[in-house]
């Protein structure tokens, strides 16, 4: 009895000494400040230039460090920090470290995927992953439809395995900013639609509702490429 005291104690030390561990690990995070741009941990949206005056779906995505820097795959062997592309950012997530899994070796990951995660690569902490995924990226080319800057952050949140998945991709990381993203304020949104809202008024009074039309076309389309890209031809979408 005496002796399923002391293994009862012996686990519970160990639990507390594995607990307090992790606590060790995942110091508090700042609080996110919009005016200084920083975002700890968090995936940040802007609007593009032309591309979202036609498509307001479409944007520009970077991903945060634990101290809140701005980190995005900006242009051909270029990753860009603290100088995020294309504006300030105008919708953010703020991801939970907890969904992470950070193993030291393949025995010690806790995710269902361990053989998939170490093959595509594995971070002992969030800045180790992002870190890793901007050395990779230095050395590839930017392409709008093939290889962009939701790429990048789908390779980020590959090495963190987060949420237990390593099938992060264009789509699913847009949706989720697209679905769970915050406003950083009023102006944000104005810039984001105002543009679309003022060439969808323009082109209806220059062209008529053909205009209309064609603008959803254009969307679907490009919708399209990239869940035919990414879904059904394989590769066609890695970078």
């Amino acid at each position: 009895m005496i002796h399923a005291t002391l293994s009862g104690m012996g686990l519970e030390a160990g639990s507390t000494d594995e607990t307090v561990s992790v606590l060790d690990e995942l110091w508090p995070l700042d609080d996110i400040d919009p005016v200084k741009s920083k975002f700890p941990c968090c995936l940040v949206w802007t609007p593009l230039p032309v591309v979202s005056w036609l498509a307001p779906f479409i944007g520009h995505v970077g991903i945060c460090r634990e101290d809140g820097s701005i980190l995005d795959f900006s242009g051909s062997n270029l990753v860009t920090v603290n100088d995020f592309a294309f504006g300030a950012v105008a919708r953010y997530y703020q991801l939970d470290r907890r969904q992470c899994c950070f193993p030291q070796n393949l025995s010690k990951h806790k995710c269902e995927q361990r053989y998939k995660h170490h093959e595509l690569g594995t971070a002992i902490s969030w800045d180790d992953a992002l870190e890793t995924s901007l050395r990779h990226y230095e050395n590839k080319s930017y392409n709008l439809f093939t290889c962009n800057c939701h790429s990048f952050v789908a390779n980020c949140l590959n090495r963190l395995c987060y949420g237990g998945s390593v099938s992060w991709n264009m789509i699913n990381v847009a949706a989720v900013v697209l679905c769970k993203g915050r406003w950083v304020d009023g102006m944000s949104v104005l810039r984001s639609f105002l543009p679309f809202l003022a060439v969808l008024c323009l082109g209806i009074y220059m062209v008529g509702w053909p205009f209309l039309i064609a603008l959803l076309s254009f969307s679907l389309m490009l919708l399209a490429w990239f869940v035919v890209g990414t879904y059904v031809v394989n590769n066609i979408l890695e970078c």
